[in-house]
């Protein structure tokens, strides 16, 4: 259910004001406004280098600098000064570099001039969700609730963080991230690595094509809380006669590019949302958070997830194509979201952050492993009773495993379970190439077979993670459960009925 809330002062919204301390505008006299300086110093950049002079890196730091210097922040680093001379001097090519700073700049400082009337907008349009408030505010721990913005204030929000304005004074008492853009470059600086430069030639793809269109969408951010007294324990799990969910195994593929039937896109997430997308980072969540870039503004207002809790972030456009992982990690051109929209003007592209367990080793056998990592995701994975997600599965991988350490045998299996007892319709399973995960689909098909229930895969996999823990077995789940399939002779000759 949806409906608006009456029209209340700036100075008296609770959510304006939880925010107010974290953004780079002031409140005066009851109106959203940039200090005089400020202003005076984005309508200059506004109105082109031939009057502002900003036409390289190089200048293009000293006016950053000059701006954080009249919010009273501190002054920039000055390796993220010789950052931004070493991509825009540097990397980027001499047509590129004018059109930035000719046409993207100027368009750039318009969009921030304008953040204050796009705030005012926000507020006085904010409405009711599910009975939830909608406005821009500290997303609190423990305290479920959701923010709805449109896709222009978001770039509004971004282009600041290019510029380095967000203040960083509190943040950490939040157990907020930094959100300015100003450890990327420094990063590109000190490591120069071209991952690093293809990330930042993402995000500058992103301030290009909205400076040349801007989207009309919303995105929305939901923090998930299973609350504490709901929390599922053992007999919640081992007791459940739920059936099990379609699975799927693809071999190939990304969660990033699956289509056909909906489905919720798993984050691999760090507690901290977004990981390390804005310092060195690129693995699945920052690679996400870099090709879809209205993401990184959840950074700005959602502290650190608690172990019952997750995010939800419905709508984000992708604009970015890519090559690669980690290291060999490049940006490899425009992407055309061609993703439909919802009644509420949201892209149908459904991102659920979960954060497992971090190098977890044999604790991730205990009983509290095994309920942390299933609890994180049937918190993503449930489904409101007020929501319509019935046919809407899960798009996941190998969560918690590669750089996190998890076993992605058990976690594949966790992950099946929590979607199957959230009433998701299917499991879409991309193992990126894991040789651990060999196995897993006819074992899957095994699974199905036996036509055991959630809570009966929980108990038999509980065991199972009892012995490991204890060191009375070291091999795998999948070769704990169904030794057959592990002898010399091929699968495909042995006299096992899968069907």
């Amino acid at each position: 259910m949806i409906w608006k809330l009456d029209s209340v002062s700036m100075g008296s919204r609770v959510d304006f004001r939880s925010i107010l301390p974290f953004l780079p505008v002031t409140l005066r006299s009851s109106a959203v406004c940039w200090p005089l300086a400020v202003a005076e110093a984005l309508k200059s950049l506004s109105e082109g280098p031939t009057h502002s002079n900003v036409n390289s890196g190089h200048q293009f730091a000293v006016a950053i600098a000059d701006l954080r210097h009249s919010l009273g922040l501190s002054s920039l680093n000055p390796s993220a000064s010789l950052g931004f001379s070493v991509f825009f001097d540097d990397l980027m090519n001499k047509d590129d570099s004018e059109k930035w700073f000719g046409e993207v700049v100027p368009r750039l400082a318009e969009l921030m001039l304008s953040l204050p009337s796009l705030l005012e907008a926000h507020y006085q349009n904010a409405v009711v969700f599910n009975g939830m408030e909608t406005g821009l505010r500290i997303l609190e721990p423990q305290q479920s609730g959701i923010v709805f913005l449109s896709q222009e204030l978001i770039a509004a929000l971004l282009a600041c963080a290019l510029f380095c304005l967000f203040p960083t004074t509190n943040r950490d008492d939040k157990n907020l991230q930094p959100i300015n853009f100003d450890t990327l470059f420094v990063c590109l600086y000190l490591r120069n690595r071209a991952n690093q430069e293809n990330k930042i030639k993402c995000i500058v793809h992103y301030f290009e094509k909205v400076c040349r269109d801007m989207p009309k969408g919303n995105v929305s951010f939901e923090r998930k809380v299973l609350t504490l007294r709901n929390n599922p324990e053992d007999d919640f799990w081992s007791k459940s006669n739920v059936s099990l969910c379609r699975f799927e195994v693809h071999t190939s593929g990304s969660i990033e590019d699956q289509s056909g039937e909906e489905a919720l896109e798993v984050d691999f997430a760090n507690k901290y949302i977004g990981g390390g997308a804005l310092r060195q980072g690129c693995v699945q969540e920052e690679i996400r958070f870099i090709i879809n870039p209205e993401l990184i503004i959840s950074i700005l207002f959602l502290p650190m997830m608690n172990d019952n809790e997750s995010i939800e972030i419905v709508g984000a456009e992708r604009f970015s194509n890519y090559t690669g992982y980690s290291t060999s990690f490049r940006f490899s051109g425009d992407y055309e979201d061609i993703k439909r929209f919802d009644t509420m003007n949201r892209r149908k592209t459904r991102i659920i952050a979960i954060d497992a367990l971090c190098h977890p080793g044999n604790t991730q056998y205990s009983p509290e492993g095994l309920h942390r990592e299933i609890n994180k995701a049937f918190c993503g994975f449930f489904i409101d009773r007020n929501s319509y997600e019935g046919e809407i599965g899960v798009a996941t991988g190998n969560w918690g495993c590669g750089a996190f350490g998890g076993d992605p045998e058990v976690k594949a299996v966790i992950q099946w379970l929590a979607a199957s007892q959230a009433t998701r319709a299917f499991v879409r399973y991309y193992a990126f190439g894991s040789e651990v995960l060999e196995k897993l689909e006819v074992v899957v098909q095994w699974i199905v077979s036996q036509e055991w229930s959630v809570g009966e895969v929980w108990s038999i996999l509980a065991v199972y993670s009892g012995q490991r823990l204890r060191g009375e077995t070291k091999v795998g789940f999948f070769r704990w459960l169904v030794p057959l399939f592990y002898d010399d002779q091929r699968l495909s000759d042995m006299d096992v009925d899968l069907a």
